[in-house]
């Protein structure tokens, strides 16, 4: 009983420091009731009085400041409610108002509490160390004191610290954080390797080209924090509606007072003419939908969110890891000689199988899925950043890149010329002669066409692809899955300018990666596959994916679009009924705080309509 008690205590304290004008309103309502009771009128007037005033003071401090920058906001129509309940003495409408301004408030707050924190994970995945090379000497110093000119050795599993260019060593970089690419890419002396990438295979020593903070990784964050901050400021569904109810019920108002003569008119009139339905409606059918995505693995963030993700006219997705499948497989064998496809197969991953090499393992898998037998590998050497050396059942086996082949004077088929190879691809050779090439690609996911077929016939014309990769692979995978709008070759900055100057607004972006972080952040919504996607991606993102299934995407805009529906039903639906309830109160048979209590009413029919959004609807197709 005692830890229950304390834990309700706890969640008491935690509610009013989250929610502290609901709260003291609450507060100050109860207490005034409590005095009205015992007859302590004057008493209960000051401290309804009160309650009003908490939610009126910053009500009419926002609404000066939206009339300051020549917005027009709900806010003045309840804020001249309050404060002509509290100068006629109704202090208790007044008091009831304010209940459900704060009440609204709270709601919003609450769905924004889930906000993102755009920086934390690329603040703390940035390279923080480097191994600086200083005549015979390797100092481990802060990746902030690199200089131009500098030698630094990094070794494999690494995060290359700045920006530099390879002076000794050779090895495979994965640059997918920086570019998307998911494929390893080779690197050998007077190559650049950009800050953020991860050296795979041997150690390298390159000179900076730039300090830390030009690389390109700090570039990334610079991009993030910039574009967070020239975000365009999105009107409010409410917002779209207030400025002629709130003319209309001014207009009912004033001329119930100037006709009838009696001020108390106007009170009457604009006590159900309180915005509660446009402040409670919207929020409350956003958070259901907000609720209803989360169980199809979707986490939309805030409620202007879901907004956007409702009203989008463009679609833009990151190639690599979001329309593809972002784990290279082996789309060809191409044999020499009399050297069959399984043979190859098998002592490819007879080097391999001991790998952690992303190409190793995609590799072995084919082995497996081919059913091959796998023999085992002796007096393996590997040669860094170039490929692996062994022998197998008697055979000397070499397996890696070009460069390798040719370095060990390997016999190439009569022929053959470099200029045929145009993917990413292992050559291995048996016997001191080449006996075959493994051709690697990424594949299109499963689901991805139909994901695009859906964004269509939701309303969404106009998609796009825009990746770091070349212009040859992109437009192959476009080709497949439909896409007539490709843009190859972009770097973080690259794919926001891609994004600005797509003229079909709003404009999403969906993408998986820490290169994808500032388009994120820029685009009218992003959204992360977060999944399998880099934690920056997911906390620069207006919409999460929790599962590694794209489909979702097209569950998400077609969540978000019938949420907005109710939630603009939900806002017509309390706007009616307060019309309707303004002639009534015009006629002044009924007292203000009778006006208050029928809104409640109102409310309670918008909450009931809104909460629709949580259930029904076309339910997601994974």
């Amino acid at each position: 009983m005692k830890r229950n008690g304390s834990g309700m205590g706890k969640n008491i304290l935690k509610f009013f420091k989250q929610y502290k004008k609901l709260g003291v309103v609450l507060v100050l309502i109860v207490l005034g009731a409590i005095l009205d009771v015992l007859g302590k009128d004057v008493l209960a007037h000051w401290v309804l009085g009160a309650g009003a005033a908490v939610a009126a003071v910053p009500l009419i401090w926002d609404m000066w400041q939206t009339v300051k920058t020549g917005g027009f906001g709900i806010d003045i129509l309840a804020a001249t409610a309050i404060v002509t309940s509290i100068l006629l003495g109704e202090y208790w409408a007044g008091a009831v108002i304010a209940l459900m301004l704060t009440s609204g408030e709270a709601l919003e707050d609450y769905a924004e509490r889930r906000a993102k924190s755009e920086l934390s994970a690329l603040l703390t995945k940035r390279p923080k160390l480097a191994h600086l090379q200083r005549g015979s000497k390797i100092v481990d110093v802060k990746a902030s004191d690199v200089t131009v000119g500098d030698k630094v050795v990094v070794y494999p599993g690494e995060v290359v610290p700045v920006d530099g260019q390879i002076i000794e060593g050779a090895s495979s970089l994965d640059e997918s954080s920086l570019t998307g690419e998911s494929l390893p890419i080779a690197k050998s002396s007077n190559d650049l390797c950009l800050s953020g990438s991860v050296n795979i295979e041997g150690a390298i020593t390159i000179k900076a080209i730039r300090a830390a903070s030009d690389s390109q990784y700090e570039q990334i964050i610079k991009l993030v924090k910039s574009a967070s901050a020239n975000q365009s400021p999105f009107v409010r569904i409410a917002d779209r509606y207030s400025m002629w109810f709130t003319i209309v019920s001014f207009i009912i108002a004033g001329s119930a007072w100037v006709v009838s003569g009696d001020s108390l008119r106007f009170l009457q009139v604009l006590v159900v003419a309180t915005p509660c339905p446009l402040l409670l409606g919207a929020p409350i059918a956003l958070i259901s939908g907000m609720s209803r995505a989360a169980k199809h693995g979707i986490i939309i963030k805030t409620g202007s969110a879901i907004e956007k993700l409702a009203s989008i006219e463009t679609i833009a997705f990151d190639k690599t890891g979001t329309l593809t499948a972002g784990t290279p497989v082996i789309t060809k064998v191409e044999t020499f000689g009399s050297n069959k496809k399984n043979d190859v197969l098998a002592v490819a991953a007879a080097l391999e199988q001991s790998s952690t090499h992303v190409l190793a393992n995609a590799i072995v898998t084919a082995a497996e899925k081919a059913k091959v037998k796998v023999q085992k590998a002796k007096h393996i050497k590997e040669h860094s950043g170039l490929g692996l050396h062994g022998r197998i059942g008697g055979k000397d086996v070499k397996i890696g890149r070009l460069q390798y082949m040719l370095d060990s004077d390997i016999d190439m088929p009569k022929g053959w010329k470099q200029s045929s190879v145009t993917s990413t691809t292992s050559f291995v050779s048996i016997n001191n002669s080449l006996a075959g090439i493994l051709h690697f690609s990424d594949p299109v996911r499963t689901e991805a066409k139909s994901m695009l077929s859906r964004i269509k016939k939701s309303g969404i014309k106009h998609s796009l692809m825009v990746t770091g990769d070349n212009q040859k692979t992109a437009d192959t995978i476009a080709k497949q899955l439909g896409i007539t709008d490709v843009q190859a070759n972009c770097l973080p900055a690259d794919k926001i300018h891609a994004i600005e100057r797509v003229t079909k607004k709003p404009v999403a972006f969906v993408g998986d990666g820490v290169n994808d972080a500032p388009v994120l952040t820029a685009s009218d919504i992003g959204i992360a596959l977060g999944a399998r996607g880099s934690t920056a991606a997911s906390e620069s993102a207006d919409v999460v994916i929790m599962l590694d299934d794209v489909s979702k995407v097209a569950d998400g805009v077609e969540i978000a679009q019938r949420t907005f529906s109710i939630a603009r039903q939900s806002i017509l639906i309390g706007i009616l009924i307060s019309l309707g309830l303004m002639g009534v109160f015009a006629t002044g048979k009924f007292k203000p705080v009778y006006g208050a209590a029928l809104q409640e009413v109102v409310d309670v029919v918008v909450i009931i309509n809104a909460l629709r959004a949580h259930g029904g609807g076309k339910k997601s197709k994974s």
